[in-house]
């Protein structure tokens, strides 16, 4: 197992925002965390890479007490893409990347040749090569997200970590990300988790996928056991029908038009 997570706890500003999380990943898996806004997705990741310590539990990376590791031991198996990351930078998007090399230096802050190689490569696989140049914050916030996913795989990661990977971008690098990845994982055995909104999207990449409501875990399993209309309806208060998508035959969810305000305008009611 890659990492274990055993009775997570957090509050925030006088609050718990998780509740007993517990959780395994198996190297290889991707995994993808869906629920509704302040459902705890985020603060879930940030007490998983060990960015916030946990008031209750423990994580485990390859057997080992997360806590006990620096953080440059940690940013070398753990590379990790934050909503917040998408900022202005006034660095070339090359030496963006670059910084994904710094936790393999040794003692002389310079890259090698295979340094090198590595972030030609994943500018490349990432179709950002064109943009090496450019300064990051003039950019598009969609470029910006694929930059900042090109310095991540930089950093040759067993453990893949992204908060909603997919905000800023347009419908086919949605898709182009999410295939990056997918190869990435196939190719080299990594290992992702990652927090989606899109449970349409959730349900055609993910492995396995977890489901928070107010901090707690309410279903965990494949997205047939997962995406399911009761689950829709107990945790987003909306009535979906489901449907097998024609070509990869995993879950897709339908929404009727007006649905939304409907339940918005009950709920006032």
């Amino acid at each position: 197992m890659l990492l274990r997570a055993e009775g997570l706890g957090k509050r925030l500003g006088g609050r718990w925002v998780l509740h007993e999380i517990s959780l395994e990943v198996a190297s290889g898996e991707m995994v993808g965390i869906i629920g509704p806004n302040g459902s705890g997705k985020s603060t879930l990741l940030s007490c998983l890479v060990g960015e916030k310590k946990a008031d209750t539990g423990q994580v485990w990376l390859r057997g080992r007490p997360l806590a006990e590791m620096g953080a440059k031991e940690r940013a070398r198996q753990i590379a990790v893409l934050a909503q917040e990351e998408v900022g202005e930078i006034y660095f070339t998007v090359k030496g963006i990347v670059e910084m994904g090399r710094h936790p393999h230096l040794g003692r002389w802050p310079w890259l090698g040749e295979r340094d090198e190689r590595i972030v030609a490569d994943v500018l490349r696989q990432t179709d950002s090569q064109h943009l090496a140049e450019r300064i990051f914050a003039g950019l598009s916030g969609g470029e910006k997200q694929r930059v900042s996913l090109a310095r991540a795989l930089a950093q040759e990661p067993v453990l893949l970590v992204l908060d909603e990977p997919t905000a800023y971008l347009d419908l086919k690098y949605q898709f182009a990300l999410l295939n990056w990845i997918k190869q990435w994982q196939a190719s080299c055995g990594l290992t992702v988790i990652m927090v989606l909104h899109d449970l349409n999207l959730a349900a055609q990449y993910c492995d396995r996928l977890l489901v928070l409501k107010q901090g707690r875990i309410v279903r965990q399993g494949t997205p047939h056991e997962v995406i399911v209309p009761e689950m829709v309806e107990a945790v987003y208060g909306m009535s979906p029908i489901v449907v097998e998508h024609p070509l990869l035959g995993v879950p897709q969810v339908l929404l009727t038009a007006m649905q939304a305000q409907e339940n918005g305008e009950e709920r006032e009611r």
